[in-house]
């Protein structure tokens, strides 16, 4: 059976919300939360890649293992890349999961529908997104869209683009892109030594240097996204769904 390692890349350092990994959530780290979620999808170990002291401590004092990268990495995907190979320097594990630190109440079962995404051979990465609801979601440059061809039925399909823009897919449906991805050990290392590309620039969206260089994303569908905790508002909106509960549905 191929093994699956979790990592989930954090850092202090956040334009719009500093500190947010230590945000407290029902008198816990947000940090610690989202390991939580990890642990519960039974995918096999789960790592925590810090760029901070201040969160290597916390998690450390959790139970969980921690590999301190450097703060100014350029990007997650870097993160994800350094704590494996200083994790896992012998190639044990072949399938990476990279759970975002700011997705305190990401289901376990999106993470383990990326696990089996991956059984298909034909992609190189794997990701979420789940249909758009109302027009101010999909005009916002803070969500992500992925542009889809999907046929009537179906749930698994490849990505054609993803753009922070207004643009529809096949169906005329805009989708959300989620921010959880699934790598084949092989792809990433391919992805570390490609340069960043024009549009990866352009749109500030790492993942299209996978489809400019010719690499294949295959992209599973869900009913909605986790609450993605990108400012203090969203914090408090999540603070507010949740009614002070310290248990976070999964």
């Amino acid at each position: 059976m191929t093994t699956t390692l979790t990592i989930i890349p954090a850092r202090l350092a956040s334009t719009r919300f500093p500190n947010k990994p230590l945000a407290d959530i029902c008198g816990k780290p947000m940090i610690l939360h989202v390991v939580d979620q990890a642990v519960a999808a039974q995918l096999g170990p789960v790592i925590v890649a810090s760029g901070d002291p201040e969160i290597t401590q916390i998690v450390r004092s959790y139970g969980v293992p921690v590999i301190e990268t450097a703060p100014d990495l350029p990007s997650g995907t870097d993160r994800i890349f350094t704590a494996l190979t200083q994790f896992d320097p012998d190639g044990q594990f072949q399938r990476i999961i990279n759970l975002q630190g700011d997705l305190p109440t990401c289901p376990p079962a999106y993470l383990q529908q990326l696990n089996q995404l991956l059984d298909e051979d034909r992609f190189d990465m794997v990701t979420l997104a789940c249909p758009i609801s109302n027009q101010k979601e999909a005009a916002s440059p803070h969500v992500v869209k992925a542009v889809l061809s999907i046929a009537p039925g179906t749930y698994i399909t490849e990505s054609i683009y993803f753009t922070r823009n207004i643009v529809a897919s096949s169906d005329g449906h805009y989708y959300h892109h989620i921010g959880l991805y699934g790598f084949k050990r092989s792809s990433l290392e391919q992805y570390i030594s490609l340069p960043p590309s024009p549009l990866e620039v352009y749109e500030r969206l790492e993942q299209l240097r996978f489809l400019e260089n010719g690499m294949r994303i295959g992209v599973g569908l869900v009913n909605q996204a986790p609450h993605g905790i990108d400012t203090k508002e969203d914090l408090e909106r999540l603070r507010f769904l949740l009614h002070d509960d310290p248990i976070i549905t999964s």
